[in-house]
């Protein structure tokens, strides 16, 4: 059987249970017509590069598939009728990317370049910046 990867884009109001039901009610179409998903990645909730649907972030969830194209057609058009996801996009793949996809493997590039620490840490940058100076063109007393 052929291999996909289908990658979802659910709203960004949704809880993660929420979008975790949806990865599984796509798993279901899918395995309820001999299809069988290989892998589930959730990449979480990421910005948009434009608004989508007054959306600026969304949950991105990626499926990978082994299934005939029917299957793909079935899971696509029940993903359009639902209101949660506000982009969805199926690729047929020559085989199955073996690990994490390059999404996460990015994510895990950021964190080690970081050193594991939180968003935002800059380390010392010196604290005491000294006496001020005063302005040359300011008035006297001011």
């Amino acid at each position: 059987m052929p291999y996909y990867e289908h990658v979802f884009l659910a709203r960004q109001d949704l809880a993660q249970a929420q979008v975790d039901a949806l990865a599984e009610n796509a798993t279901k179409i899918i395995e309820s017509q001999e299809g069988k998903v290989t892998k589930v990645e959730n990449w979480g909730l990421r910005n948009l590069a434009y608004k989508i649907a007054k959306n600026r972030k969304a949950h991105y969830v990626m499926l990978n598939i082994d299934a005939p194209a029917g299957v793909v057609a079935e899971l696509e058009r029940q993903t359009s009728i639902n209101e949660d996801v506000i982009r969805y996009m199926t690729v047929r793949v020559d085989a199955p990317e073996s690990g994490p996809s390059v999404m996460m493997r990015k994510n895990e590039r950021d964190r080690d370049r970081r050193g594991g620490e939180g968003r935002g840490d800059r380390g010392d940058r010196g604290g005491d910046r000294g006496p001020r100076r005063e302005r040359e063109d300011a008035p006297a007393g001011e």
